[in-house]
């Protein structure tokens, strides 16, 4: 499982949105969803940031799941087929979420 090609990327968004999700992160400009709006209130940083974690957390969830059930049987870079099922098993979800997040901020 660890020869997937986005297996490390999915595991560490999943570990980094854990402390979003649980309200870890005060508001600040180094982590989290750093907007005008967010950033001028804790009730919103908090809501955002838990909303966009668990989409992230989602995403990555997503792309671990898929990459169990569909593993890349050969390097990936030899067989396109695979890495573009890859590609779009972890960059899809992770753009969805991203535009969900923007809603989500946007509707505060």
């Amino acid at each position: 499982m660890l020869n997937q090609p986005f297996i490390i990327p999915a595991i560490l968004f999943l570990l980094l949105s854990l402390p979003l999700i649980l309200g870890l992160i005060p508001r600040q400009w180094a982590i989290g969803i750093r907007t005008p709006k967010t950033l001028s209130d804790d009730a919103i940083w908090l809501q955002a940031n838990r909303f966009g974690g668990l989409a992230i957390l989602t995403s990555s969830l997503m792309y671990l799941v898929i990459a169990g059930i569909l593993p890349c049987t050969a390097p990936c870079g030899v067989n396109f087929e695979q890495w573009l099922l890859h590609v779009g098993a972890f960059g899809l979800p992770l753009l969805v979420s991203v535009l969900l997040i923007r809603w989500y901020v946007e509707s505060l």
